[in-house]
């Protein structure tokens, strides 16, 4: 009985992801096609450009994809290639397969990240708030302590430890639990972030990333594929922040362009769809051949990483180059956003290497079936 009980619930959590997973697809089409509205010159694939794609991803996923996003991102930057990936298929089809899925729970939440990577060079975390408790420099300790602990730490980063594109992150000066930049104390902070939050050291940033925009760390996004014991790099851009801002991610309103293999930036960077290709920051510095310090150095030590991590092919890692040209990991993520407007097609040389190898695994991506899998036992449950 517990059987055929097993393979019902596990045939409903099926019909019920397909369904949830077409719903995300139209949400996701319905979100670029309002981004195309937004830019200031549209263009249209012809039919061979058309037929090139199809061609293409029928061959290598075994079925059409919508062609929003080649449109979108030809209109947006002028140029065209059929290697654009639709986020409705990345999402859905392609990174639940090169990554297991139900396993970003845990991976995500950045109070975890020095446990995950103890080797890595990464700011000091003073104190972490995870479900509730208090850990200061990893001894548990009361809220009252914490409070006492950190009343005089100086400039620190707040940020919540389980959100994403820099929701919530503040840069804090605590003075006798005072907040200078403020009118609130540390316990009035504290209550704002509730639970799942961190306090981490500000980092000092080479004069070079400082240039660019001073009033934010403006961090390295790499992009790392993982095959056998050999990672490639797959692409890399820099995110800067605009005047005054302390956020450098696009979403907050930053811009981002293309890091060369040598190490120096593209033409042109992107921010909101709408906004023009931008050639200088904010600062007033030239993007093109601007060269990142230590960024080599930035790519070993990612690929190094990587290694580290044996559920996830794809990962993406924010690097900030610290005073003395240190690379520094801000953060790691195990289900990366894509970045085409500033880098192009998201893999590039290596799209049919990874497509190929994501479709020869099982789909382990979904909201509804990752739910389950997390309550359940995962070798158990067996949807698409």
């Amino acid at each position: 009985m517990s059987k055929l009980i097993d393979k019902l619930v596990n045939k409903a959590i099926g019909i019920l992801s397909r369904y949830k997973d077409r719903q995300e697809v139209k949400e996701y089409i319905s979100g670029i096609r309002s981004s195309q509205k937004k830019l200031k010159q549209s263009r249209s694939l012809t039919q061979a450009q058309e037929k090139e794609i199809q061609e293409f991803y029928t061959g290598l996923l075994g079925h059409p994809i919508p062609l929003e996003w080649h449109r979108f991102f030809y209109s947006r930057t002028g140029i065209y290639s059929k290697l654009y990936l639709p986020t409705s298929e990345y999402k859905t089809n392609i990174v639940g397969r090169l990554n297991v899925y139900p396993l970003k729970r845990a991976y995500t939440d950045k109070n975890l990240s020095d446990v995950f990577l103890p080797s890595a060079h990464q700011p000091r975390i003073y104190l972490k708030n995870m479900n509730g408790f208090y850990y200061y420099e990893g001894k548990a300790v009361s809220s009252q302590e914490a409070l006492e602990k950190c009343r005089n730490l100086g400039d620190v980063i707040i940020k919540p430890s389980l959100s994403s594109r820099g929701m919530g992150v503040r840069v804090l000066h605590i003075r006798e639990g005072r907040i200078d930049n403020g009118n609130q104390t540390l316990e009035e902070v504290f209550k704002e972030y509730g639970s799942d939050f961190q306090l981490d050291e500000l980092v000092r940033q080479h004069k070079d990333m400082s240039a660019l925009n001073p009033t934010s760390i403006n961090t390295i996004r790499l992009l790392t594929y993982r095959t056998g014991m050999d990672v490639r790099m797959v692409y890399s851009v820099i995110r800067i922040g605009r005047k005054g801002k302390t956020i450098d991610n696009e979403s907050a309103g930053g811009i981002s362009t293309q890091i060369l293999p040598d190490g120096t930036l593209g033409k042109y960077a992107y921010g909101a769809p709408g906004n023009d290709r931008i050639e200088y920051t904010d600062c007033g510095v030239r993007l093109d051949g601007y060269r990142i310090p230590s960024y080599q150095d930035a790519v070993e030590k990612v690929k190094e990483y990587h290694l580290q991590f044996p559920f996830f092919n794809l990962m993406a890692w924010d690097i900030a180059i610290e005073e003395d040209g240190t690379p520094t990991l801000i953060e790691f993520n195990v289900t990366p956003d894509l970045s085409q407007s500033a880098n192009g097609p998201a893999f590039g040389e290596y799209t049919e290497e990874i497509l190929k190898d994501a479709m020869s695994r099982r789909n382990t991506w979904s909201r509804i079936g990752a739910s389950a899998m997390w309550r359940m036992n995962v070798g158990s449950i067996h949807f698409k």
